[in-house]
C-alpha cells in the first residue's frame, strides 16, 4: 500500500475522530457547568451524591466507561448494541469529560472573592445575573488553561474508542499496520495526532490570549 492511498485510508478515520472530538466538547462543557452547580448545591444529599459520582468517573478508566456504555444496556437489560457506535461513544466521552469539567469549574467559581457577589447584591443584580454577567466571565478566563489541558488530553484520548470497534482513526491504522506488518501506519496516526493537538494548541493560546488580563 503506497502512503498515499494510507493518508486517504487514514484520512476518513481522521474525520469520525474529529466527530468524536468535537461532540464531546459541545456536550461536556455544559452538562460539566450543571455537575458543577450540583457538586456545590447547599443541599447536602444532591452536592454528596454529585461528589461520588464524580469520584466514580474519575477513578475508574475511561475505557471501562466506554464498554459499561456500549455493552452495558445488553447485559443488564437485554436491549440490542447500538449499530452506529458513535452513539455510545460520545455519551461515554461526554459523561467522562463533564466530571473532569465540573471540577475545573468549581475551582473557578469557589476562588471567586465574596465581595463580587455582595457588590453585585448592592447593585441590584440577581443570583442568576450576578453569575452570568459578573462570575462567569471572570472564571473562564481563570480555567481557560485548564479546559486547554483536558481538549489537548482529549485529542489524544479519542483513540480510546478502538476498545468499542469504532472505525476512528486509530483503529483504521491499527488493521492497515496488521495487514501490512509495518509500523508506519501508526506514525502516520501519531502524526496526524499531533497536527490536530497543535491546531487545538494554537486556537485555545489565542482565546487565553483574547481574554488575558494583562493583554
Amino acid at each position: 500500500m503506497s502512503l498515499a492511498t494510507m493518508f486517504i485510508k487514514m484520512g476518513d478515520g481522521f474525520g469520525k475522530t474529529c466527530a468524536i472530538f468535537f461532540l464531546t466538547l459541545l456536550f461536556s462543557l455544559p452538562l460539566g457547568m450543571l455537575v458543577a452547580l450540583l457538586r456545590m448545591s447547599r443541599n447536602k444529599a444532591v452536592s454528596y451524591v454529585t461528589r461520588a459520582v464524580i469520584s466514580v468517573l474519575r477513578g475508574t478508566p475511561l475505557m471501562l466507561q466506554l464498554l459499561a456504555v456500549t455493552y452495558g444496556p445488553y447485559y443488564l437489560f437485554g436491549l440490542s448494541v447500538s449499530r452506529n457506535k458513535l452513539i455510545p461513544v460520545v455519551i461515554a466521552f461526554s459523561i467522562n469529560y463533564a466530571a473532569y469539567f465540573a471540577e475545573i469549574y468549581r475551582g473557578g467559581i469557589e476562588s471567586m472573592p465574596v465581595g463580587q457577589y455582595e457588590a453585585a447584591q448592592v447593585l441590584g443584580y440577581t443570583k442568576a445575573q450576578t453569575f452570568l454577567r459578573i462570575i462567569l466571565p471572570q472564571v473562564i478566563k481563570r480555567i481557560l488553561p485548564s479546559i486547554t489541558n483536558e481538549v489537548v488530553t482529549l485529542v489524544k484520548d479519542t483513540s480510546m474508542a478502538f476498545t468499542v470497534s469504532y472505525q476512528e482513526m486509530f483503529t483504521i491504522g491499527k488493521q492497515i499496520a496488521n495487514s501490512q506488518t509495518s509500523f508506519v501506519p501508526f506514525l502516520v496516526a501519531g502524526l496526524f495526532y499531533y497536527v490536530f493537538n497543535l491546531l487545538v494548541d494554537f486556537v485555545m493560546g489565542r482565546a487565553e490570549k483574547k481574554l488575558s488580563y494583562y493583554r
